[in-house]
């Protein structure tokens, strides 16, 4: 399962990134927001922090952008995760 999150999330990050004015970003980001609830659920912050670093490399590596600012989609899924 964490695969499939890690593709979708690869895919919504960098949409959101390369097409920030897109009609469709909220609904990107409201998908976004859905994965971090079910990291959470299934492993707590660590499984948030793991996937969020994986995604980090990856789409700085594949477009060169920073995806750090997606971060704070995942606030309120737990008190230490604030960003």
């Amino acid at each position: 399962m964490d695969f499939l999150l890690e593709e979708e999330m690869i895919d919504l990050l960098t949409y959101c990134l390369q097409n920030s004015n897109s009609s469709d970003i909220e609904e990107k980001k409201k998908r976004v927001k859905e994965i971090g609830k079910d990291l959470f659920a299934d492993g707590g912050v660590d499984a948030m922090e793991n996937m969020f670093f994986a995604l980090e490399n990856r789409i700085k590596e594949e477009i060169g952008k920073d995806p750090k600012p997606f971060r704070a989609l995942w606030n309120g899924n737990s008190d230490e995760w604030k960003y």
